[in-house]
């Protein structure tokens, strides 16, 4: 069992992230077995989902002329624009099948406004509107948390940077996560994580 102070998130390990879903992360669904195995020796235990209304502004489908993995200007900043996906009560936007989901404490839907996507678990991608994640970790004594889930260069690693600069100690098990790996994205990624302090284990 790790100590009193310590949660696992479970980022985004959904049907339309695994193989056969409509934002498919390669090998998605190998990692649902090991993650089911460890997500018990933690004390604190969150899930995350991406959970967007059909006309999400992060979808390609809402923007015309526009193609998937293209990007655009948003108020925020600049965003990937994404095929449909995790649409709210889709199945893809229900966890893989064979994932534990009894295990979680909480169950963190993120994305739900149209007009901003949220990779991170903790902030909206405008990286000031909390999910109340944060406040939530606090309440239960949590000073550690390690992740796992998908995708490495995305979620997982605005979620990791973000609970680094909260001043938590974040640890992310590589071989416990998948990457979309876009353009360089996963090297980027890791770089970025290992700058803010994150500690990358296997």
């Amino acid at each position: 069992m790790r100590q009193a102070n310590e949660a696992i998130l479970v980022i985004d390990i959904q049907v339309d992230f695994c193989p056969g879903g409509t934002l498919a992360v390669a090998g998605g669904d190998e990692i649902v077995a090991p993650v089911n195995a460890l997500v018990p020796e933690f004390p604190v235990r969150v899930f995350t989902q991406d959970w967007h209304p059909s006309n999400h502004l992060s979808f390609a489908s809402q923007h015309d002329g526009k193609d998937p993995f293209t990007t655009t200007e948003m108020p925020y900043g600049n965003q990937v624009l994404w095929p449909d996906h995790c649409i709210i009560g889709s199945d893809g936007a229900t966890f893989h099948p064979n994932l534990d989901t009894h295990a979680a404490d909480l169950i963190v839907r993120k994305g739900f406004r149209r007009e901003i996507d949220s990779y991170s678990a903790f902030f909206e991608n405008d990286h000031s509107t909390p999910t109340g994640l944060e406040g939530y970790l606090r309440s239960r004594g949590v000073e550690k948390v390690t992740l796992v889930g998908l995708a490495t260069d995305y979620c997982v690693n605005f979620s990791a940077i973000d609970a680094a600069k909260l001043g938590f100690e974040v640890t992310v098990i590589e071989s416990l996560c998948r990457a979309i790996d876009m353009d360089g994205s996963l090297s980027a990624a890791k770089v970025g994580m290992a700058d803010a302090g994150v500690q990358l284990a296997t």
